[in-house]
């Protein structure tokens, strides 16, 4: 009975070191995938690696939301400024092939560069802002484009001076006015800021084209009943010339 003891120390022995050997030879269990910035890649990333999140940077989801950078009065004063701003440049574009003064003219085209370089300043501050601007002025300012576009020469420019040179900038001014004052935002609040001056600058020129206007259009009424009163002058001369002559 002695003799079979080691035998069965070494069956015991082998046993142990198949077992060890059949558990190291199993897969590990996959380990759950971490659900921070870095790691490997999903089916969101097409199996590539997935790279870490930088700070101020913001997820798929969160990009969403980046209006909420601003707030929503902020936000509705940079959608209404970029409307009217599009709506100037783009009937002063047609004023300047419509307009039948030059001065008038000439007042169109430095809409043109002020407004167009104002757009873009507006356009690089809602796109920090992460604000969607509009594609086109208000139908209602597309409607009046359509309208002058059908006018010319002297018609034209009274509409164009009234309507975009006074009316428009009034309003833009009193917006502004209020903007630079009750914002949030300190950059669109600077921005509004230093755009206030050059809209007062534009509603003064426009004035002034409007007073000429008028005191053009009075000075061709006054020189048209002058030389009807004239003439009516020259008859009644003429008739009492023909009186004494008869007499």
């Amino acid at each position: 009975m002695r003799i079979h003891h080691p035998l069965s120390a070494v069956a015991i022995a082998m046993a142990l070191s198949v077992g060890a050997a059949q558990a190291q030879s199993q897969p590990a269990a996959p380990q759950a995938q971490s659900s921070g910035s870095g790691g490997a890649g999903s089916s969101m990333t097409g199996g590539r690696s997935a790279p870490a999140a930088q700070k101020g940077e913001g997820t798929q989801q969160r990009e969403t939301r980046k209006d909420d950078k601003l707030a929503s009065s902020d936000r509705k004063f940079v959608e209404k400024a970029a409307g009217s701003g599009m709506f100037e440049v783009q009937v002063s574009q047609l004023a300047t092939s419509r307009a039948g003064s030059p001065d008038v003219k000439s007042f169109a085209g430095m809409l043109v560069d002020h407004h167009t370089k104002a757009n873009d300043e507006l356009v690089q501050l809602a796109n920090a802002k992460g604000v969607e601007l509009p594609a086109a002025p208000p139908r209602a300012m597309r409607n009046e484009i359509d309208k002058l576009g059908k006018k010319n020469g002297q018609e034209f420019d009274k509409d164009y001076v009234q309507n975009v040179g006074i009316k428009a900038h009034e309003k833009d001014i009193k917006e502004f006015e209020k903007a630079s004052k009750d914002l949030k935002d300190p950059e669109l609040k600077a921005w509004a800021t230093k755009t206030l001056p050059q809209l007062k600058e534009h509603l003064a020129a426009a004035q002034k084209l409007k007073a000429g206007g008028d005191n053009a259009a009075m000075g061709a009424g006054k020189a048209h009943d002058t030389g009807n009163h004239s003439g009516a002058s020259t008859k009644t001369g003429g008739g009492n010339g023909a009186n004494k002559s008869g007499s």
